[in-house]
């Protein structure tokens, strides 16, 4: 293995079917007790797919069919049972052990033997009356405030995956804070995920020549809001709002908290599309946002990431199975420089939310603290990389960071010659990679919801 270690002093501006292989409704639970009763779909199964898998398998929905009534999940038994005891589905990853994380997708042991015993008892379908809702149904936002839409429908071209930004006038004339956002897919069986961005004043003229340049709805992009030539890099010329991926139903921000937006900025979807699974259809999503005029406390999304990297410090050699990168700093110096200071550097501040970011050849990612007493503590892990799988991750419990702790951001990647993505049905060769936006580039880094 490379290691490539980087420090500075701060920081810069499908489920398969198949046999399911789960315990004998004769055996007892594993602590020890008699074995519970036969599960039935309506008490047992119904909540927890509604809480879990509808968001994808839903109607028209991006996974490839729709768990919403009783036949089509007892026809589907085997597979759904497969999947789940596999843990391939629900796709959750981060891996368990490390801080608790809100909106759970992954199912309990309790909750994966409910659906393998149910399966292996023939899927009994109960009695409709027992069904109660899960409490661990997603919620949604409180109010909507703002809805925007993409300017027109857009028919994705290319296949099986196209990243495409869209341009959105702001309203409003005087600053406001963003408190809560949710996404509606116009074509739900295609779009995969969308993150929404603001362009700052001074850089609109340049996203708007961007959008102009590329014929049709919109303009290409990969990994982040900017072009393929583009001439302004980085989060200084725009800031991320939130994301949506499938199961996700909106969310207020932490209460009392909101990002500031100023007047004068556009607005910028990115949309991820896969018509892996479907056929292209015209899209025309939606962003609903709730305002507010002003916040107890405003946050600040800002990346976590070595400064070197970006200009030319990251090099991942073609074929190396596992090329590794890390950045570690003292959190509020770090913090206190990207905010320009509105976070004090000799003041602890709140980390509420973490989002991790690689590319294709990536392999694994985490983020954890080292207090200033020594103690470490994971935050989040993704010990399996996928690009396609990307979320923001909610703390249920934020962490208060004091001068003195530090952040540390860890990638490896596999650069080897059996881990090259696939171009027109061919897989590419090895090559050296560095920092990029494009495709065929790769990242490491940490984006970070934070306050006072």
């Amino acid at each position: 293995m490379n290691r490539y270690h980087g420090t500075c002093s701060a920081l810069l501006a499908l489920m398969g079917a198949g046999a399911i292989g789960c315990s004998s409704t004769a055996s007892s639970d594993n602590d020890g007790s008699p074995p519970s009763a036969t599960p039935t779909y309506h008490r047992d199964v119904r909540p927890i797919l509604e809480a879990k898998c509808t968001g994808c398998h839903a109607p028209g929905g991006i996974a490839p069919f729709a768990f919403t009534t009783a036949d089509v999940a007892i026809q589907l038994k085997d597979a759904i049972a497969d999947a789940v005891t596999s843990r391939r589905m629900p796709p959750w990853p981060p891996a368990p052990g490390c801080a608790e994380l809100l909106d759970d997708r992954s199912l309990t042991d309790d909750q994966i033997d409910a659906i393998a015993r149910w399966a292996e008892a023939g899927a009994p379908p109960g009695d409709p009356a027992e069904f109660v809702a899960s409490p661990d149904m997603p919620g949604g936002l409180s109010r909507v405030d703002l809805d925007l839409s993409m300017p027109e429908p857009y028919t994705p071209a290319t296949a099986p995956d196209e990243y495409r930004c869209f341009l959105i006038d702001w309203p409003y004339e005087a600053t406001r804070f963003v408190t809560g956002l949710g996404v509606t897919p116009g074509a739900p069986s295609i779009v995969h995920h969308v993150v929404v961005f603001f362009a700052k004043p001074g850089a609109v003229e340049t996203y708007e020549a961007w959008d102009a340049a590329d014929p049709g709805p919109g303009y290409s992009c990969f990994g982040g809001p900017t072009g393929d030539d583009a001439a302004i890099q980085g989060p200084s010329a725009y800031g991320i709002l939130g994301g949506w991926a499938p199961g996700s139903f909106g969310r207020d921000a932490p209460r009392g908290t909101g990002i500031e937006v100023p007047p004068g900025v556009k607005i910028v979807m990115q949309v991820h599309y896969n018509i892996a699974h479907g056929m292209p259809a015209p899209d025309q999503t939606r962003v609903a946002l709730r305002i507010d005029d002003a916040v107890e406390r405003p946050a600040y999304t800002m990346p976590w990431l070595d400064p070197a990297w970006v200009k030319g410090g990251m090099r991942i050699p073609a074929g190396d199975p596992d090329v590794m990168y890390d950045f570690e700093e003292d959190a509020a110096t770090a913090v206190s420089l990207f905010t320009k200071g509105a976070l004090p550097a000799d003041q602890p501040f709140t980390l509420y939310t973490v989002g991790l970011h690689q590319h294709l050849r990536g392999k694994s990612i985490s983020l954890s603290t080292r207090r200033g007493d020594g103690e470490r503590e994971c935050l989040v892990d993704i010990p399996r990389w996928d690009f396609h799988w990307q979320s923001p991750y909610g703390l249920a419990e934020p962490r208060r960071l004091a001068p003195g702790d530090r952040l540390r951001v860890e990638c490896h990647w596999d650069n080897s010659a059996e881990n090259q993505p696939f171009m027109s049905g061919v897989r590419m060769p090895p090559e050296d990679l560095a920092w990029g936006e494009g495709t065929n580039d790769e990242m490491c880094l940490a984006w970070l919801y934070v306050t006072p």
